[in-house]
């Protein structure tokens, strides 16, 4: 089986569509112009506006002009992360898919179902001849991931109407009517390259195999870290073994959990022994402490040949010491809402660029002061490593909002479909729907989507059946609107 046998064939088929278009973060030019070609192919008026965001619009159908217009709403870009082995090209390359059993999955890469899935449905929605319903607007955003760029600078006239549907969450029976804020946090440590001391033998320790996962919804999960695991090896290493620091590569990206980080260091010949005893029993403790939440975790330590050059040791040393001690993962939960994680930050990457050592974090809380608070403390943290410290804009989180009707009626219309309530809830992630009521302050709001599980990482993947319900729910909705 594959995704074209898949039903809504109409759903399905949309997307495989949008995942032969290129459209990593901030290089969404390929799918735009897909998206206005698919506007210009089914007669449908279009905009697009400065910063790149698309708008389309399908006219109500003939006795249904007064009905109310809906907003069906998702966003182009996708997190571009890959397995180390694939040979993936995010900027050229299409996404191929494998059918297992009952979910899709992407060959060694993300899927792109965050948010591929929710443009599939919003433009099917426009397209479907059988669909009767009011005036219908599908809205898409530019990089959502990595800055939400798009709904920070919404042209004029881009979106209008009296609800909207954010198709960009990931459990099935779950409506979002809430979500956090965030902030990212860049530390920057400035190094002199020295020549490699001869006569060092030289190792790369490696951790590779973890789960990774959604910085945002996954932060409760206490999966580790790679970056800051990394880190902890080289300070209990350092304890033992003097040693020179010629690389360290950890992370990707910004709002994912970092699954794989390498460093090569090197040690006298006579540290050899002292430096496997302290590997060995660093790496044990640590597969012990993460044998729930990183059942595949490899650490490793092998034999490489010299590099040419080294970090010089006091900044390789600060940049250790600092990441070992900077806080990852939940900070404080809710004592409002059951299990719900109130504040959180990340330890997203590190990476070496031009004699700069870049430690990317991110910070995200349901109140905005929180979020500052530990934003403020992770700067602080990093400063006195003696490191630079920048904050970038951020966004601010969508607040519940009460006489919510959209709410009503999608609550009504799960109901009538499945026979059971589904979950209304706020999501320690980051959703557009707070900045676009900057614009439109007076619009009912609600997000929902089909399952999907560990997006932002290679394992991302959808729940096929889940994607029939997410469909039947977006229809159910809209004709109720139209029955109004």
């Amino acid at each position: 089986m594959t995704i074209k046998d898949l039903k809504p064939a109409l759903v399905w088929s949309i997307f495989d569509q949008i995942n032969q278009v290129p459209r990593p973060s901030k290089k969404e030019d390929k799918i735009r112009e897909w998206l206005v070609k698919f506007a210009q192919d089914h007669n449908l008026e279009y905009k697009v506006d400065a910063i790149g965001n698309v708008a389309i619009f399908r006219p109500a159908a003939p006795g249904l002009e007064h009905v109310k217009q809906v907003v069906l709403q998702g966003h182009m870009d996708m997190v571009a992360e890959k397995n180390k082995e694939s040979n993936h090209n995010f900027d050229t390359d299409p996404i191929r898919t494998i059918v297992e059993g009952e979910w899709l999955r992407a060959d060694g890469t993300t899927l792109g179902a965050d948010d591929g899935m929710g443009m599939a449905g919003a433009l099917a929605a426009m397209i479907d001849p059988e669909l009767k319903v009011g005036p219908l607007e599908a809205f898409f955003t530019v990089d959502e991931e990595t800055g939400l760029t798009g709904a920070s600078n919404v042209g004029e006239g881009m979106l209008s109407g009296d609800y909207l549907l954010n198709l960009d969450s990931e459990d099935d029976g779950v409506i979002t009517m809430s979500c956090a804020g965030g902030v990212d946090t860049i530390a920057e440590f400035d190094f002199k390259s020295e020549a490699a001391p001869a006569g060092l033998e030289w190792f790369e320790v490696k951790f590779a195999k973890m789960q990774g996962g959604h910085s945002g919804t996954d932060i409760c999960l206490e999966r580790g870290a790679a970056t800051k695991l990394l880190c902890r090896l080289l300070w209990e290493v350092g304890q033992k073994v003097d040693f020179e620091l010629a690389t360290i590569d950890a992370g990707n990206l910004r709002n994912a959990i970092a699954h794989d980080a390498e460093a090569i260091i090197g040690v006298r010949p006579a540290d050899k022994e002292a430096l496997a005893v302290a590997f060995n029993t660093t790496s044990a403790d640590l597969k012990d402490e993460y044998a729930v939440a990183e059942p595949t975790m490899e650490i490793t330590c092998q034999s490489v040949d010299a590099p040419c050059c080294v970090i010089e040791k006091k900044v390789a040393q600060a940049v250790i010491n600092t990441v070992f001690v900077a806080q990852h993962g939940v900070v404080s939960v809710s004592l409002l809402i059951p299990h719900f994680t109130e504040t959180s930050t990340n330890l997203a990457s590190i990476k070496v660029k031009d004699n700069v050592i870049e430690v990317v974090t991110s910070q995200r809380s349901a109140i905005e002061s929180r979020k500052f608070d530990i934003a403020h403390r992770i700067e602080q943290t990093f400063k006195l490593g003696g490191a630079r410290v920048r904050h970038t804009d951020g966004y601010q989180g969508w607040a519940p909002k009460a006489n919510n009707h959209i709410l009503d009626i999608a609550i009504r219309e799960w109901k009538n479909l499945y026979g059971v309530e589904p979950t209304v809830e706020a999501i320690h992630a980051g959703l557009e729907c707070g900045l676009f009521l900057k614009v439109c302050p007076n619009m009912d709001m609600i997000s929902y989507g089909p399952t999907l599980r560990d997006v932002h990482s290679p394992k991302e993947r959808v729940h096929i059946p889940a994607v029939q319900k997410f469909w039947d729910f977006t229809v159910a909705i809209l004709k109720a609107v139209a029955a109004e």
